[in-house]
């Protein structure tokens, strides 16, 4: 066990209930944050979030990303 020595300070019948429960607190103060401070994660959690649609269309070149970027280097000599 990583922190076996631990065991001799702190009983088990202690140690882990608290430890589970400082885990649990964690969890809910992070989830409390992001439910104060965005907007989306409530819409999420009540099931209203609509999918965000990319009008975006990209239209392939034939050269391969950052071949323009490449050509324009030169060697060394």
């Amino acid at each position: 066990m990583f922190y076996g020595r631990m065991w001799l300070v702190v009983k088990p019948s202690v140690g882990i209930p608290m430890g589970a429960v400082g885990i649990f607190g964690v969890s809910l103060f992070i989830h409390a944050c992001i439910l104060t401070n965005t907007t989306w994660f409530p819409a999420f959690l009540n099931g209203s979030a609509k999918p965000r649609i990319v009008s975006e269309l990209v239209v392939p070149t034939g050269q391969p990303p950052g071949a323009q970027a490449f050509a324009s280097l030169e060697l060394p000599k």
